[in-house]
């Protein structure tokens, strides 16, 4: 199995020319019957060494972490960072080895934030270690998901920030989560500008970015319009419908399904209010699970064809920074 990565690598050194590269991805666009920029491809997998050695490294990092905690609070997770760094030069940077890359991302920086805790547990100050440490591994590493973990421990560090400077900011969260998921949202479409074909790792950074991206717009939104309060309306309901609907067109737009996967909890929810009211109880969730499961089965199978039809609701100008169509 070829990464897209691979391949660019192959033609840089020569091995392939450009247009050879090029056939073969399309010759594999035309077996999947799809082409690949809208099979939306996440690297996680180069093979099931990867899963071994994320269990070995969990191992060895457990170990040391407790061994840690022996000597300091603070020892323990700074070994386990430092361990981390260690493994990374060789799993990452290396053999470029895609889930232990993230699994090592992920101990670094929860090693060195956890460090920071044990000795001052501010809250602020862990999430901005934890932004910072992120900031450092990219620098060496260039882990794709590093981005998305890095904005999401920034904006962490922000808004705990704020509310403990102004307790009066507790009353804003929502508002400051929404403006920093739309911004984040921002932040990977600029990304998946930089590759609309998507055959370099730039499209894996955007993924990740768009994953972190759609909670953080859309929980705020449901939360506001009352959907977890204790007592929910048919109406309430309805319009979670309607916002999941207008998300699935901006997903179909950018060519990317993370905000409707992020938000079909919520409208699964409020489907069941709604079979509830109507005195399908004892079927509401298999109703809600027959209902949704065929409608994103079918959104799969004529992804192409609804997407044409979204693309056609904007203008040119904006038509010409996303992905086209295949």
């Amino acid at each position: 199995m070829y990464t897209e990565d691979e391949l660019a690598s192959a033609v840089a050194a020569g091995v392939l020319s450009e247009e050879a590269a090029s056939r073969f991805r399309q010759h594999v666009a035309t077996l999947r019957r799809t082409a690949a920029v809208d099979e939306e491809q996440v690297r996680l997998l180069t093979g099931f060494n990867d899963v071994f050695v994320v269990i070995a490294s969990g191992l060895l990092l457990g170990a040391v972490y407790w061994m840690g905690l022996g000597i300091a609070a603070w020892a323990g997770p700074l070994l386990m960072g430092l361990i981390a760094w260690g493994l990374a030069e060789f799993f990452t940077r290396r053999r470029r080895m895609a889930l232990p890359s993230v699994a090592l991302l992920l101990a670094f920086t929860a090693g060195a934030s956890g460090a920071v805790f044990a000795v001052q547990g501010w809250t602020p100050l862990v999430a901005g270690v934890a932004a910072v440490a992120c900031w450092i591994h990219w620098t060496r590493f260039r882990v794709p998901i590093t981005i998305a973990v890095g904005v999401g421990s920034a904006v962490a560090c922000l808004v705990s920030t704020l509310t403990v400077i102004t307790p009066a900011a507790s009353n804003w969260v929502s508002a400051m989560v929404l403006l920093a998921g739309l911004a984040t949202f921002g932040l990977a479409m600029s990304w998946d500008s930089l590759d609309k074909q998507r055959v370099t790792s730039r499209s894996d950074v955007a993924f990740w970015l768009h994953l972190l991206a759609a909670p953080m717009v859309v929980h705020p939104i449901f939360s506001e319009i009352g959907l977890f309060d204790s007592e929910q309306s048919t109406s309430t309901a309805v319009v979670v419908i309607g916002i999941y609907i207008a998300i699935s067109v901006v997903s179909l737009v950018v060519d990317r399904r993370a905000l409707m996967v992020s938000s079909l909890a919520y409208v699964g929810y409020a489907f069941i209010i709604i079979l509830q009211q109507y005195g399908t109880v004892s079927l509401a969730f298999a109703a809600t699970a027959l209902t949704l499961g065929s409608a994103l089965l079918l959104l799969s199978a004529f992804w192409n064809v609804c997407r044409a039809g979204a693309l056609r609701l904007f203008p040119t100008r904006i038509r010409t920074y996303l992905p086209g169509l295949h």
